[in-house]
């Protein structure tokens, strides 16, 4: 073999050798590294100890959570998630106001860190978020014109008079009773708010409004109308066979367990010691809306 021969073969073998060795470092530097560990991602509850505050969505209705004229954030909801999350060391809440109807959609796109504003656990709800044990139980209620001028004592009145309407709230879950009633979709006036409600009853576009028994109460206070009335002898109405007495809550993402294991403790120590009660007294509660030993896992699959 000549020397020119030889020279090729030489600079043949050197560039596999470079090739090799460059393709065995490559991989190398892509595999493994047993020194690192995974970030671990920092947890809604860890965050908010850490910057000592939290965001949360409520839905301006009285009493579970609202906005004061001087722009306090309150209500039942609201005084009792302040008391536990002050407990666990979150002493601030930063309130986003939130149509009722996109609170969940709010929560699981990150606008807020947590829901509170009374709303009911339901297994349609519980697959969407997940709930806390509840703070307080509850019983539906209507208000009418001042001496109830179609007699509607109870959600089946309505549905039995044709020409009757309702104002509901978006997104309430009384929206799901007077259906299952057998209240038509055209005799419900569907107001974004409670206020909006009121209005509408007030100026004969609807003839009963509805809501939960202390929110209706609240509500008509506020009013200061004597033309409007509550129906003291309101039949509750039973769905699907059931009680329809409801459970609210707070509401947190799914992935937030150990939030929701943290407050659930802090909440049975306000029931324990009596400090739950005293918390919803000034809203219109009494001991009958106390939640008892009712959990979220047993509202959430029933």
């Amino acid at each position: 073999m000549n020397k020119a021969k030889l020279g090729r073969l030489a600079c043949i073998v050197g560039l596999m050798s470079t090739l090799l060795f460059a393709g065995c470092s490559s991989e190398q530097a892509a595999g493994p590294q047993t020194g690192d560990k995974p970030a671990t991602a920092e947890s809604t509850l860890e965050k908010a100890k850490k910057q000592g505050f939290i965001t949360v969505g409520f839905a301006n209705e009285i009493p579970y959570a609202y906005a004061t004229p001087d722009g306090k954030l309150t209500g039942e909801a609201v005084e009792v998630a302040r008391v536990i999350l002050q407990n666990m060391g979150i002493k601030e809440m930063n309130g986003v106001l939130t149509e009722f109807g996109s609170l969940i959609p709010g929560l699981k796109a990150g606008r807020f860190d947590m829901i509170t504003a009374g709303m009911y656990i339901t297994p349609k709800r519980a697959m969407e978020v997940a709930f806390a044990n509840p703070d307080y139980s509850i019983g539906e209620a209507i208000a009418v014109k001042q001496g109830n001028p179609l007699k509607l004592h109870s959600y089946k009145d309505i549905a039995d008079n044709a020409k009757a309407k309702i104002a509901v709230m978006s997104g309430a879950i009384e929206i799901e009773y007077l259906e299952k009633s057998g209240v038509k979709k055209e005799q419900m006036v569907i107001v974004p708010d409670q206020p909006s409600g009121v209005a509408a009853l007030q100026a004969g576009r609807a003839d009963a409004i509805t809501m939960t028994g202390p929110s209706l109460q609240a509500v008509l206070d506020s009013a200061k109308d004597a033309s409007l009335e509550r129906v003291q002898d309101f039949v509750q109405p039973e769905i699907d066979g059931k009680s329809i007495r409801g459970y609210g809550a707070a509401a947190f993402r799914k992935a937030d367990q150990d939030f929701i294991d943290a407050y659930n403790q802090e909440l049975e120590k306000l029931k324990q010691s009596g400090e739950l009660l005293k918390i919803l007294k000034p809203f219109g509660f009494t001991e009958q809306e106390l939640p008892g030993d009712m959990t979220a896992e047993e509202l959430s699959r029933s």
